[in-house]
């Protein structure tokens, strides 16, 4: 997907090189969260999506990444990052309203 660097992840969660390879999952898992919740596949380039539409493979709705979907994408992976456990010490934190807040415009097929 790549709709953000590894560099762009590294930086907002203040992570060294060395967390290169859970900060990529946690990458990849907050794209397709944010996909999911869009009900529609966002492209990285016009390039990208333009291929996927003459692939057939585009899905209804496709959009190219903006700001707003790189800034919901970074705010999951960085709480995908800092809570990492099912059981801790510290209060349970759900997934920051403000993911769903920034997606929400751009959300299509509000169904069920």
């Amino acid at each position: 997907m790549n709709l953000v660097t590894i560099e762009q992840v590294r930086a907002h969660c203040r992570a060294e090189a060395e967390d290169d390879a859970i900060l990529t999952i946690y990458a990849d898992a907050a794209e397709e969260a944010a996909q999911n919740f869009l009900n529609r596949k966002v492209y990285a380039t016009p390039e990208a999506m333009a291929a996927a539409i003459l692939d057939d493979t585009a899905g209804c709705d496709p959009m190219v990444v903006t700001p707003v979907v790189k800034a919901a994408v970074l705010l999951a992976a960085g709480h995908l990052y800092r809570n990492r456990e099912a059981v801790t010490d510290a209060p349970a934190r759900d997934l920051p309203q403000g993911f769903h807040d920034l997606l929400w415009p751009h959300r299509v097929g509000l169904g069920v």
